[in-house]
């Protein structure tokens, strides 16, 4: 069954997948987080021109903010920034494929949230979609990182395990709170309040990576603005996806958005495999099975 959100959700996992593969190439030159902050002060003059575009040449009319937009607004910017933090800090630990692998717990965690928060109702089928899908994404885990079944059973209150979970925890409540700032902004034009939503975003987390990185990293903002050649082609990746993502998440329940953006590890799986001929292993394969497993009855069921 067709439905908007569906093609525009595959559009920002592909997406995503081609800014994760630049910021790879930016890696090598700045440090995390200049080439995390690329993806946000790269993002925002294509961000602002989406808005105006929107308004201008569509005459869809700016939305009216308030204070629960501007609360969920930086909620969300935040626990993304955090999030992320999170997830760097995990590979300073000998045995970090633990919380990484916890850490994929986020669509779980996310579909909690939305029902907490926002009362985003979460079918029986999509319970079991979600489940069967992340079965998919620790079994490609363990496949690809130094994780073990036994290790991840033995280990869910490790330190390494609780920083995972907290990082999943932190990328679901900024899903929920995009998705809140969105639909708080009223009116029957998503795509003008996704768009406004991901704008005024931006623009903070840019402010918040920039006195960080002037503060603790002096030097490197200069550095990130000389790499502009490669950082203008990851921001414009970085917003087209995000635009997606927050499009997505505002006509629809941002647990199935997320479990069905699980196909971008399908995207990369098929990129190791036919581009540079890698050999899957049964559990690789098993993963990639579940995780389509999982969409397909997300898409039937939810």
């Amino acid at each position: 069954m067709f439905e908007l959100w569906v093609p525009i959700t595959l559009a920002a996992a592909f997406l995503q997948n081609l800014r994760s593969a630049l910021q790879k190439h930016l890696k090598g030159r700045l440090s995390t987080a200049g080439a995390t902050m690329t993806r946000f002060i790269y993002a925002v003059p294509f961000a602002l021109l989406y808005v105006l575009v929107l308004n201008t040449q569509f005459d869809m009319p700016w939305p009216q903010t308030s204070a629960i937009f501007l609360f969920y607004m930086a909620v969300g910017g935040i626990a993304q920034i955090a999030a992320t933090a999170l997830l760097v800090y995990l590979f300073s630990f000998r045995n970090f494929a633990v919380g990484t692998t916890y850490s994929k717990t986020e669509t779980v965690q996310t579909a909690i949230f939305g029902a907490v928060v926002l009362g985003d109702p979460v079918s029986a089928g999509a319970v079991a979609a979600i489940l069967v899908s992340l079965a998919g994404v620790v079994a490609l885990s363990v496949a690809k990182e130094a994780a073990t079944w036994r290790s991840l059973l033995t280990s869910w209150t490790s330190r390494t395990a609780l920083i995972g979970l907290a990082s999943g925890a932190c990328f679901g409540i900024s899903a929920i709170a995009y998705r809140a700032a969105s639909l708080s902004l009223g009116g029957k034009g998503f795509l003008m309040q996704a768009g406004f939503t991901l704008a005024c975003v931006t623009v903070f987390q840019t402010l918040i990576m920039a006195v960080y990185v002037v503060i603790r990293e002096p030097g490197e903002l200069l550095r990130v603005i000389k790499a502009w050649r490669v950082a203008v082609i990851v921001g414009l990746a970085g917003m087209s996806a995000s635009a997606c993502w927050f499009t997505a998440m505002t006509i629809q329940n941002a647990a199935y958005v997320r479990t069905l953006g699980q196909i971008e590890l399908v995207f990369t799986f098929l990129v190791s495999v036919l581009l540079f001929r890698e050999k899957p292993t049964w559990v690789e394969v098993l993963g990639i099975v579940l995780v389509m497993a999982g969409i397909l009855l997300l898409l039937q069921t939810r």
